[in-house]
C-alpha cells in the first residue's frame, strides 16, 4: 500500500485521518458506519481508534485499485467474501441473529440455538429434537461396541470423525436438502454426536444432560456448564472449518458430508487442534507458583505461549471472557481454577495478550476434570450447529463455491 502503519495497535484521530487521507468528519463517520473501532473517553478528540481497522480500511481502498489483490487478501482475515445472516461479530461483541451470546450462553439450551441458527427462531426447538427420534439400534450398537474396542485410544473428535460415516450410510433422509430436512438430520448428526461424546447414557434427555450423565455424573454444575460451553462455540463466522462446510455443502453434498469436512478442518493444528498444545501448557503446571517459569522458559526460548491473543479481538476474546467468568462462577474453590487464573494474569503481564477460546475451553476441561481431549470434542459439538446452519445457508444459495486461482507456476513453452 506504500503507507507506513504504527506500531501501536491504537492511533490518535489525526494520524487516522492523515493515515486514511480524509477529514476527521469523515473519520467519524467511518466510526458510525462501524468500520472503524475507537474506544477512551466520549469526547471525539481524547479517543483512540484502532490501527488495525485503519489498516483494513487502507486495504479496500487499494482493492478497489486492484480487484485481484482485494480478492487474494480477502482469505486471510480480510473483506468478507459470502453473506450469512448466523453471526455478527461487531468489536468485543458476538450475536448469534442479532441476540447477544452471552445472553443465549447463560439463559437458553443448545437445541434453542441450533433452532435460532438454523430457524431463526429458538420456538422449533422441540420439534426439532424430538426426545422421541433416537440413534437407530444398529447405530447404537456400532458405537458402543467401537466406544468399548478404541474409546482409550481414540480422542472424542476421533471417535466422532469414525462414527459420522457409519450413521451417514444409514441415514437415507439426509438427502432431503431442503431446508426442514437439512435442519432434521442436523439434529440428529447432533444428538449422536453427543452421544458419542457422553458414552453409553439415556438418549431422550437434552444433550447437556447427557454429557453431565456421562462425564459429571457426581458435578451438580456440569449440565449448566456444558450448555454453556456448547453455545459459546455454537458458531463463529467465516472460520477455517465453516468455510469448509459451505464449500462441501454448496457441491451439493449430504450435511453428514459438510460436518465431516468441518471437523476435519477443526482438527487441524491451526485451528481446533491447538487445544492440544493449551493442554500440554496446563498439564505441565501443577502450582499457580509454576506458571510464571514455565511461560519465561518458553520466551526465553524464542517460543510462544498458546491460548492467548486473537487476531479479530484486541481488547479480548469475548467468548473465554464468558467461560471464564462461568468457571469461576461455579468452581471458585478449584485448585485448577487458580492455576488457570495465575496463567491469565501472566501472560498479560509478560506478551499484554488476554486468553483465547482455546485457552478458555482447556481451562474449562481441567477444571471440571474431563478426559483428555474433551476440550476439543466440546468445541466440535458445538461448533456443529453453525455447521449446519452455514450448509442451510449454502444449500438455499443453489451455487458452487468455485475461486479462480492465480497461476504462478512455469509457462508453457512457445516450441
Amino acid at each position: 500500500m506504500g503507507k507506513r502503519m504504527p506500531k501501536d495497535r491504537y492511533m490518535t484521530a489525526a494520524e487516522a485521518a492523515a493515515l486514511l487521507e480524509v477529514s476527521l468528519p469523515t473519520l467519524y463517520a467511518y466510526v458510525s458506519r462501524g468500520l472503524i473501532r475507537s474506544s477512551g473517553t466520549s469526547g471525539q478528540r481524547n479517543r483512540r481508534y484502532y490501527a488495525e481497522d485503519i489498516e483494513k480500511l487502507l486495504a479496500r481502498k487499494e482493492g478497489r485499485r486492484n480487484p485481484e489483490q482485494l480478492a487474494q487478501d480477502a482469505l486471510h482475515w480480510g473483506a468478507p467474501v459470502l453473506e450469512s445472516a448466523l453471526t455478527l461479530i461487531d468489536g468485543h461483541d458476538v450475536y448469534y441473529r442479532g441476540v447477544d451470546f452471552r445472553m443465549l450462553a447463560r439463559n437458553a439450551t443448545i437445541e434453542q440455538v441450533a433452532s435460532l441458527l438454523w430457524t431463526g427462531s429458538i420456538d422449533s426447538a422441540d420439534s426439532l429434537f424430538d426426545l422421541k427420534v433416537q440413534v437407530s439400534a444398529r447405530l447404537y450398537e456400532t458405537m458402543l461396541m467401537h466406544l468399548e474396542m478404541d474409546g482409550a485410544n481414540l480422542s472424542p473428535l476421533q471417535m466422532m470423525q469414525t462414527m459420522l460415516p457409519i450413521a451417514a450410510s444409514d441415514d437415507p433422509g439426509a438427502y432431503d436438502l431442503r431446508p426442514a430436512g437439512v435442519m432434521q438430520t442436523g439434529a440428529r448428526i447432533l444428538r449422536l454426536m453427543g452421544s458419542v461424546m457422553a458414552g453409553d447414557v439415556p438418549e431422550d434427555i437434552r444433550i447437556a444432560a447427557m454429557l453431565q450423565r456421562g462425564l459429571r455424573p457426581d458435578d451438580p454444575h456440569a449440565e449448566a456448564m456444558f450448555n454453556s460451553i456448547l453455545v459459546i462455540c455454537a458458531d463463529h463466522e467465516l472460520n477455517a472449518s465453516s468455510f469448509t462446510a459451505r464449500v462441501v455443502a454448496s457441491a451439493g453434498a449430504t450435511p453428514y458430508a459438510a460436518v465431516i469436512a468441518g471437523l476435519s478442518a477443526l482438527g487441524g493444528v491451526k485451528h481446533g487442534g491447538y487445544t492440544e498444545r493449551v493442554e500440554a501448557f496446563l498439564q505441565s503446571v501443577a502450582t499457580p507458583a509454576d506458571v510464571r517459569e514455565w511461560m519465561v522458559g518458553r520466551l526465553r526460548r524464542g517460543e510462544d505461549i498458546p491460548g492467548f491473543g486473537h487476531k479479530l479481538y484486541p481488547l479480548g476474546d469475548p467468548r473465554a471472557e464468558l467461560l471464564l467468568t462461568l468457571l469461576q462462577e461455579h468452581y471458585a474453590a478449584s485448585p485448577r481454577l487458580a492455576v488457570v487464573q495465575a496463567a491469565v494474569q501472566t501472560a498479560q503481564e509478560l506478551i499484554n495478550e488476554l486468553p483465547s477460546i482455546d485457552f478458555a475451553l482447556v481451562a474449562a476441561a481441567e477444571v471440571m476434570e474431563l478426559p483428555a481431549g474433551s476440550a476439543l470434542g466440546l468445541f466440535a459439538l458445538g461448533r456443529t450447529v453453525g455447521w449446519v446452519g452455514h450448509a442451510i445457508e449454502q444449500y438455499g444459495e443453489d451455487r458452487l463455491i468455485r475461486p479462480r486461482a492465480r497461476y504462478t507456476g512455469r509457462l508453457p513453452s512457445d516450441e
